[in-house]
């Protein structure tokens, strides 16, 4: 199958490179070409503009970081509605306000072309091992006909609703998480006059009930970090985490609903972009925080 994928993030490109590696056709694009280069020699066709991923594929995934980037590469110059789209299926992966998703389903759907949104749970690792959260909106024929794909991106897939509902989901599934390294770095910052080693705090934190599920993988290297050791390639970052907090606040506010955690939680990531954590993985946060006086 001839698959397409716009944004060659971290997600982007991974992804991509799972959906080579189990035997499809796939032509990628990035704002940046150069971030193409190692897909291509994976086997992957660089597309010259998301116009071109269109014209030569019946599924068009894209993967980007915020509203502006989809409008961008739906709705700009050679952008993906400038391509003949009748019967084509985009399937839209970013995580970003249900009112994004639901006026870009009304603009690929005016072209002919069906539209499902799936933000996802997971960060790289999972993606290229196919075990990523999909969060579906959409209609029932058109997730039926993403399912496929889907399947071998996601290790769980959940239709939740028409367009627009995925979002929500997804909005709903991060913001525990996010608010917790905000949460931790408080939790470490009350651990300091112990003088324990960082290997200790974390394993008794993360043996109580109030750690979530991601600290089995990331609590090593927390401590790490704590100890002053470095860490891998980030997965995600500081910046990134922000800009779903900061979604996430923008559709409680559309809801009339208050979220004072996410607004506290926003400052602290500020904080830490502030100090130069912008480009980091969130787990650095709690880290930061720790030590901030």
């Amino acid at each position: 199958m001839n698959i397409g994928v716009c944004g060659m993030g971290r997600m982007g490109a991974a992804m991509a490179q799972r959906l080579i590696g189990v035997g499809h056709s796939v032509w990628v694009w990035n704002r940046d070409a150069a971030k193409t280069e190692p897909l291509v020699s994976l086997g992957a066709k660089a597309a010259k503009t998301p116009q071109d991923v269109a014209a030569h594929c019946d599924i068009i995934i894209t993967m980007l970081l915020n509203d502006k980037a989809i409008d961008t590469v739906l709705r700009g110059e050679h952008g993906i509605l400038s391509a003949e789209l009748a019967g084509k299926l985009v399937i839209e992966m970013s995580t970003v306000l249900p009112e994004v998703q639901e006026a870009a389903a009304r603009d690929v759907t005016a072209k002919g072309g069906h539209y499902v949104e799936c933000p996802v749970g997971g960060t790289v690792g999972p993606a290229r091992e196919g075990k990523l959260f999909g969060l579906c909106g959409g209609s029932d024929a058109d997730v039926a006909r993403a399912h496929p794909v889907l399947e071998q991106l996601c290790r769980r897939i959940e239709h939740v609703g028409p367009v627009g509902a995925g979002a929500k989901m997804k909005l709903a599934v991060n913001l525990p998480l996010l608010v917790y390294w905000q949460a931790l770095g408080e939790a470490l910052s009350l651990c300091g006059p112990l003088n324990l080693p960082p290997e200790r705090v974390i394993d008794i934190l993360c043996d109580t009930s109030g750690t979530p599920t991601a600290m089995k993988g990331r609590g090593p290297d927390i401590a790490k970090l704590l100890g002053g050791q470095p860490t891998g390639a980030p997965a995600f970052d500081v910046s990134a985490a922000k800009k779903d907090l900061s979604t996430m606040a923008a559709f409680a506010k559309i809801l009339g609903v208050e979220v004072p955690v996410v607004e506290a939680a926003i400052g602290g990531y500020t904080a830490a972009e502030q100090a130069g954590f912008s480009a980091a993985d969130p787990i650095n946060l709690p880290v930061f925080w720790s030590r901030k006086h």
